[in-house]
């Protein structure tokens, strides 16, 4: 009777031991599947704040097209569903580093539409009656409450005795458009933003000379 109680006594203490061990190991298991869950949220987290903010983020794309001889014109397309309040268009040959033309705006531009304008007159203004080679356009415009600028958007050009011959795009900007910050808080904006606070401030004074 002795020699069979003892056996039994080891195996009730080897019991917790045994506990323990399959305790450890379901806790490693949960622990990897909470662990492939995380990293499953993270990635999914991530794909919809791309989705959101490419369906959200401002996004515009810039074309000139030429009409004839004398005319062409600018059309601006809200790729993203916000809309935007164009401020100022710019257009600037290669070789020069400061914009030369600059048209201040006041234009909304709902998400998904498209604005145009004819620009004949503007593009001779910043080339000349005798150009041939590349001009680059940009847009500043509000959304949500920022200022944003676009990338220049580049094209070829050909005109000859103030006819234009040729006008074509070249290429697309890999960077949607970018916000104009201030540097440091209380600094200056930079030079566009200063551009389109000037524009509106001349046209108050204009209107009340007039």
């Amino acid at each position: 009777m002795y020699q069979l109680s003892v056996p039994f006594a080891n195996l009730v203490n080897y019991v917790p031991v045994a506990a323990t061990v399959i305790t450890c190991v379901l806790s490693v298991i949960l622990a990897r599947a909470t662990l492939r869950y995380a990293e499953a949220s993270d990635k999914s987290l991530a794909l919809a704040r791309e989705e959101f903010e490419r369906e959200w983020s401002p996004d515009l794309h810039i074309k000139l097209e030429r009409l004839s001889a004398t005319e062409a014109r600018i059309v601006v397309t809200n790729l993203a569903k916000i809309s935007v309040l164009l401020q100022l268009m710019q257009l600037r040959k290669i070789s020069h580093a400061m914009p030369f033309q600059r048209s201040f705006l006041n234009d909304p531009l709902v998400g998904g539409m498209t604005w145009t304008q004819n620009m004949g007159k503007t593009l001779l203004e910043c080339t000349g009656d005798e150009f041939e080679g590349l001009i680059a356009a940009s847009l500043t415009f509000f959304a949500s409450g920022r200022m944003f600028r676009t990338d220049w958007f580049r094209f070829h050009i050909q005109i000859h005795n103030g006819q234009i011959l040729r006008l074509v795009a070249t290429n697309m900007p890999a960077r949607r458009a970018r916000v104009l910050e201030n540097r440091t808080g209380p600094e200056r904006r930079r030079e566009l933003a200063h551009d389109v606070t000037a524009g509106v401030k001349q046209a108050k004074n204009n209107s009340v000379t007039i």
